[in-house]
């Protein structure tokens, strides 16, 4: 296994009250080799709630057990999504959750896998008044659900921005990565993402202004550097490009 940057890997890390994120090893998406991470937040219930789902070890699933029973599965996009299918077969009573073009992209992939329900622009009722919900639209490519965990003032974004660190990287990489604008400490959203909105920029801008409205504290991104502190101002920055008028 080469290393991420991130290790170690597979383990619940604390991030705040009631939330942990999980650093997985790197999967290959168009060859490219990206580290990835799931979020996991306990509900009221006492339940589990788990944000992209990575790889689940025999290890992971006992700190899992220590923290209680894993409720929901969520497919936040349609890139994050295969490993849902192995953590149903590990907890056959979660309820699994798609976002927007997940399934249609499952089908296309001929991966066979169900979910239970779809994600709206709403908090769906199992966490509403603790995870806020929209999903990011406007886009012929991408559509994500995002989430706000409002105890511990965290933004849950998967995709939206990019943040890959050059000492983690291959060095052959580490050019691509700054014209995609998804180097750290400059990660944004990658280019390709941003040029799928076209006329449609305007729907993306008002979903960022939800969100700055949220006025996170931390935001969490499945690909590399995630922010611990100072979230809004660098969720700000992220946008720049979007918000100037």
């Amino acid at each position: 296994m080469k290393a991420t940057g991130y290790e170690p890997l597979n383990t619940l890390k604390p991030v705040a009250e009631g939330i942990w994120l999980i650093d997985a090893p790197h999967v290959k998406f168009y060859g490219l080799p990206f580290s990835t991470r799931c979020t996991v937040v306990r509900l009221a219930s006492g339940g589990l709630w788990v944000h992209s789902p990575t790889v689940l070890s025999e290890a992971l699933k006992a700190e899992l057990a220590a923290l209680g029973p894993v409720e929901h599965l969520i497919a936040p996009n349609w890139i994050h999504y295969v490993s849902v299918k192995d953590w149903q077969a590990a907890y056959p009573d979660a309820v699994a959750w798609a976002a927007p073009g997940v399934v249609k992209r499952a089908a296309s992939r001929n991966v066979d896998i169900m979910f239970d329900h779809d994600l709206g622009a709403e908090a769906e009722g199992p966490w509403a008044g603790q995870i806020d919900q929209l999903i990011v639209s406007g886009s012929k490519l991408h559509s994500e659900a995002v989430f706000f965990h409002r105890a511990s003032s965290t933004l849950i974004l998967t995709d939206l921005i990019e943040n890959f660190e050059a000492k983690n990287m291959p060095f052959w990489l580490r050019p691509l990565l700054w014209l995609g604008g998804v180097l750290a400490p400059n990660g944004s959203m990658p280019r390709d993402i941003r040029a799928s909105f076209g006329a449609h920029k305007d729907v993306l801008r008002g979903h960022i202004e939800t969100m700055l409205g949220w006025a996170p504290e931390r935001v969490i991104v499945a690909h590399g550097a995630w922010f611990f502190s100072g979230g809004t101002e660098a969720l700000k920055r992220a946008f720049a490009w979007l918000l100037k008028r």
